[in-house]
């Protein structure tokens, strides 16, 4: 089976968890210190936190910045559903836009439409690791008088007018889940050049104590491990050799199945690093995506669907606004996208192998 996504471990990468199992040095301490500062140093940020998960990350990001009961909080309607429930565990209430069909990322136009006297942030996805519109975004933050948290859960690495994505709004969260540019297993990290805000971040991921024993705020074991920080600082260390296989096989994705009317494929804008952390297109026509799908898997090609249900029409998140306008081109997202395979381990030869596929059927040569 040619695999969807897949964590890419090398030795170097086993020999740096191992180094830590026989240091007997398991929890957070100097391993995870030294991955936060190299991840700080590579986004071009004062503060890199590590946390738990990237959910914690979400969570800790608004949080350190104040939002709370009574605010609203604008996301995408089409995004990982942590993205908006976060929101919620904060007290506040997020508010779903819909998104632009060529990015993924939030529509900036709907964005300005739904700011109200009671929204105190917007949180910009960089879906499949194409970077949002941070110009008309953070332009609109700072007329309202919003914050900006970044979700860079799928964009480690990936760049908006030459800068990394995490280093453009007021806080950033990343995730370091398996399926991510680079893994720690689980984990995540929250990057902010604010001093305050990095500071509630590293109490609140670990009991509110400002001193051992002694604790200054209501916060949770939200912390990462030395075992996990190995593997991070490791795999950190060949991210931008990682994302650069990532390019190279979506540039012949991008060649192989250009011909295709059926298909919208992946966009890089002039002011974006598109690192794909997912190759994700869209299938044109009624039922044809899944029909494809289930085509590829009995060819033993796995395949994704990142997102089938759009966040409004989530049970979990029935309590949450809906911005006028809202939401077609999420709508039409989730009935058509779908994640070919692309991850650092991939064979060019396996690309072609899978575009060759999508093209047969697509023309008619197979049916199922």
């Amino acid at each position: 089976m040619i695999r969807v996504s897949a964590p890419h471990i090398t030795n170097d990468d086993i020999r740096a968890v191992v180094e830590v199992l026989r240091s007997g040095t398991l929890a957070f301490g100097r391993v995870g210190e030294e991955f936060e500062k190299e991840l700080a140093r590579y986004l071009g940020v004062k503060h890199a936190v590590a946390v738990a998960n990237g959910t914690v990350a979400l969570y800790l990001s608004m949080k350190a910045l104040g939002v709370g009961p009574g605010d609203e909080v604008v996301v995408p309607d089409f995004t990982f559903f942590a993205t908006a429930s976060t929101v919620f565990h904060t007290g506040a209430v997020p508010v779903l836009v819909d998104i632009e069909l060529d990015t993924y990322s939030i529509d900036v136009e709907r964005l300005e439409e739904a700011v109200s006297d009671r929204t105190r942030a917007v949180v910009p996805v960089h879906l499949y690791g194409h970077p949002a519109d941070m110009d008309s975004v953070l332009g609109i933050a700072r007329e309202r008088n919003l914050y900006v948290v970044e979700d860079c859960a799928q964009a480690l690495g990936a760049e908006f007018r030459g800068r990394k994505v995490g280093s453009l709004g007021h806080a950033a969260a990343f995730s370091f889940y398996p399926t991510k540019s680079i893994t720690t297993g689980e984990g995540g990290a929250v990057a902010t050049d604010m001093d305050s805000a990095a500071d509630l971040v590293r109490l609140l991921r670990n009991h509110g104590q400002r001193s051992r024993y002694y604790h200054v705020e209501l916060g949770w074991n939200m912390r990462m491990s030395n075992i996990e920080a190995a593997l991070g600082l490791s795999q950190l260390r060949r991210v931008e050799e990682m994302n650069e296989r990532r390019r190279k096989l979506a540039r012949i994705y991008l060649e192989e199945l250009s011909a295709l009317p059926q298909l919208r494929l992946p966009v890089e804008k002039s002011w974006a690093k598109h690192v794909y952390n997912l190759f994700t297109i869209r299938v044109e026509g009624e039922g044809v995506r899944d029909k494809l799908a289930e085509f590829l898997r009995r060819n033993n090609v796995e395949t994704a669907i990142h997102y089938p249900t759009p966040l409004h029409r989530q049970p979990a998140l029935a309590n949450a606004k809906k911005a006028r306008n809202c939401c077609e081109a999420s709508e039409k997202a989730s009935k058509h996208v779908l994640s070919l395979p692309l991850h650092p381990g991939l064979r060019e030869e396996d690309v072609i192998h899978v575009s060759k596929l999508v093209k047969n059927f697509l023309r008619g040569g197979s049916s199922l």
